[in-house]
């Protein structure tokens, strides 16, 4: 199926991470214009861009701080200099809950914590949907997919900052959706469950560590499929499925939506 975006510009905010990386790949592989955005992990955005380059594609990389809007807005111009406007924004970057296991009381997290997942998932998101919108409106057609989590779904002890700054996402795309399919722009959220990445893995217990080390990436799917409902934890493919979808233009009206990558969880 073609998906329209063929020639289409895409950044990504988060571009240099497991799910980041993969999406950027998946873009470029349908013709799409990739920019990739890093915070501190430029060798790692460099890997992603060199990667999509070497497969035929086309990508930049460009910095990016979602807790400086002038940092936003350079990478904004640098884009639109080079490729003439974002057609489809996926706002990926977060303020990640760290690589802790153990839960942290809600008055123990610090206002540090807090104040800095605020920042990052809100008024970033914030800062980075008004850099977007401008160009998307003159041409009639833009595609906004916000990543959030299915922890927002059910919540989780010691990750308030984080869910709470992801669910003020959901509303701020609801609202969004109403306000911009006027102009032709759909705005969607896709929120993945658990997702086999270094960041993910770098979660798992230690008591597990050892019975994970050396096996293959399927084995360690199997290993912690366990008790999930579809029987499987998420790739980052599935993933990118679905933001492939509410990014293109074989998605003609579907507009304020959340879906859960979870496999029933």
């Amino acid at each position: 199926m073609d998906l329209g975006l063929a020639s289409k510009v895409v950044l990504i905010t988060g571009g240099s991470g497991s799910i980041g990386g993969h999406l950027a790949g998946a873009f470029a592989a349908e013709g799409a214009k990739v920019a990739i955005t890093y915070h501190r992990n430029k060798d790692g955005a460099l890997q992603v861009a060199e990667d999509v380059i070497r497969q035929g594609g086309e990508a930049i990389t460009v910095q990016y701080d979602l807790t400086d809007p002038a940092s936003i807005r350079a990478a904004f111009d640098t884009v639109t200099t080079k490729w003439g406007g974002v057609d489809v924004l996926v706002v990926n970057a977060s303020a990640i809950p760290g690589t802790k296991v153990d839960p942290v009381a809600f008055e123990d997290i610090s206002v540090e914590e807090w104040q800095s997942s605020l920042r990052a998932d809100v008024e970033g998101s914030f800062h980075t949907v008004q850099a977007a919108l401008p160009g998307m409106k003159e041409r009639g057609w833009g595609r906004i997919v916000f990543i959030s989590a299915n922890i927002v779904q059910r919540g989780g002890a010691g990750d308030e900052a984080f869910v709470a700054s992801k669910m003020a996402m959901h509303g701020l795309s609801r609202t969004l959706a109403t306000e911009l399919a006027p102009e032709g722009i759909l705005v969607n959220v896709v929120a993945p469950g658990p997702t086999v990445t270094k960041g993910f893995l770098a979660r798992v217990p230690d008591e597990y560590k050892q019975e994970l080390d050396g096996k293959s990436a399927e084995q360690i799917k199997r290993f912690l499929n366990r008790g999930k409902p579809a029987g499987h934890i998420s790739s980052p493919q599935d993933v990118a499925g679905i933001v492939l979808y509410f990014a293109s233009a074989t998605n003609g009206n579907v507009t304020g939506s959340v879906v859960h990558v979870a496999g029933g969880n």
